[in-house]
């Protein structure tokens, strides 16, 4: 029994290692587009007066890149050795959730404002 434990452990840790390391690169990469999107919407809404939600688009992107990794967080408690390692990722769980509450939070309001300017528009025409 301890064997199937200590192979099992020896082929979950590797596995745990790369799919959080994964995951991780895939909330980096989402960062790194939504950013970028963000930064070409302000462009065209300063030079072209396009309409484009630059907040609500960065949001959805940062809250997605936070759920990306918060999985790679969930993945690592595999692979904890000891309790201090535990309430390093615990405290980091918290802070990404709480992130990404507020993340949630600001898009509603951005929403209902950007909703509230468009009904405004409309009664006004």
């Amino acid at each position: 029994m301890e064997y199937l434990v200590s192979s099992l452990k020896s082929f979950l840790h590797p596995l745990a290692e790369i799919s959080a390391g994964i995951l991780e690169l895939i909330g980096i990469i989402i960062i790194i587009i939504g950013s970028i999107r963000a930064i070409v919407g302000l462009v065209k809404l300063i030079i072209h007066k396009k309409p484009f939600h630059v907040a609500i688009d960065l949001g959805k992107a940062l809250s997605l890149a936070l759920e990306f990794k918060m999985g790679a967080e969930i993945i690592k408690t595999v692979i904890i050795h000891n309790l201090e390692e535990l309430a390093i990722l615990g405290v980091v769980i918290v802070i990404r959730a709480l992130m990404a509450f507020i993340i949630h939070w600001e898009i509603r309001l951005e929403e209902k404002a950007e909703a509230k300017e468009e009904n405004e528009i409309k009664e006004k025409e």
